[in-house]
């Protein structure tokens, strides 16, 4: 069984704190609750409840394909980082996980008959702890080489990666040279990796290295911009849209943006019948329009794939 600047961008921060920063409450675990419709299907709305997915039904036929490993307990237990908004963040009651992927586990768990239980992690604690603290892992990851020694995934979003910066980028960052640059990256991400791998390259060339800034939970790496501690910081276009906005117009985003990637569930290595049952829901999801609808309720319907593809080894 599995065990399972100064007055706008300070008024900005507040902005961020008020909206983002209960994502930064906690990183033990965490349950969530049935989510609600709240009527209004568009980012600016300001959703705290999410898109209303109740009307997904059980499917049998991929429900059957689930290992036991994982129906035993009647949960589907999915570990995410709660702090990457709108991909999932803590709603403003500082306990319940909201966003798009919260919302598509929600439906995988309706297709599957299972009661869907997002769990709360540290983002690089996750993908060790699949198959056993948690039944997959959804938390914006892209399956790089790396990872997918560990696990396989099954994909459902294309994204860009972007540099962000304070508004009118009053420290000239160029994005193409980063020596001696201060950029804040989350902890175990595929950008922390290429800045590295930049700073490495800077030192190469006899150059300063890359001062990376490297934080645990996203929202505190949109806050070091904001205040100063980072010059920029860099991650998926789908969280750089969304923290730009909730930024009041304090941050923008550098062109071009980087190369596109494909995002994914992470499942236990060799679970073929986990990676065979996600996958077929999320083709179901996407099929009928839901996967679809979740994605624009957030705000982020253009990366929405339509197919759902299984990446291995």
């Amino acid at each position: 069984m599995s065990m399972k600047s100064i007055t706008r961008v300070a008024a900005a921060v507040v902005v961020l704190a008020t909206t983002l920063s209960f994502s930064a409450c906690g990183t033990s675990d965490a349950t969530d609750s049935t989510a609600s419709d709240s009527g209004d299907h568009s980012l600016s709305g300001n959703p705290t409840d999410g898109y209303d997915v109740s009307g997904v039904k059980k499917d049998d036929a991929i429900a059957a394909l689930l290992p036991e490993s994982v129906t035993s307990d009647g949960k589907f237990v999915v570990g995410m980082d709660t702090s990457y908004a709108p991909a999932e963040f803590i709603s403003t009651d500082g306990k319940t996980p909201i966003g798009y992927e919260v919302d598509m586990a929600k439906a995988l768990g309706n297709i599957f008959g299972l009661e869907t239980e997002p769990t709360t992690a540290v983002f690089d604690s996750i993908i060790p702890s699949i198959g056993s603290k948690y039944d997959v892992g959804i938390s914006s990851f892209i399956p790089s080489p790396d990872r997918v020694k560990s696990v396989d995934f099954v994909t459902y979003q294309t994204v860009g990666t972007a540099f962000v910066v304070k508004k009118g980028n009053p420290q000239n960052i160029d994005p193409n040279n980063l020596c001696g640059r201060k950029i804040a990256v989350q902890t175990g991400s595929t950008q922390e990796t290429e800045v590295n791998a930049s700073s490495d390259q800077c030192k190469a060339d006899g150059k300063d290295a890359v001062d990376v800034l490297s934080f645990k939970q996203q929202t505190d790496v949109t806050t070091s911009v904001m205040t100063g501690k980072a010059e920029s910081f860099y991650t998926g276009t789908d969280a750089t849209g969304y923290a730009i906005k909730k930024s009041d117009g304090a941050l923008e985003q550098l062109e071009p943006v980087r190369d596109t990637v494909k995002v994914g569930a992470a499942v236990k290595k060799g679970d073929a019948q986990t990676r065979e049952a996600m996958q077929k829901a999320l083709q179901k999801l996407m099929d009928d329009g839901t996967f679809q609808k979740i994605m624009d309720y957030w705000g982020v319907g253009s990366t929405a794939d339509k197919t759902a593809e299984v990446v291995t080894e």
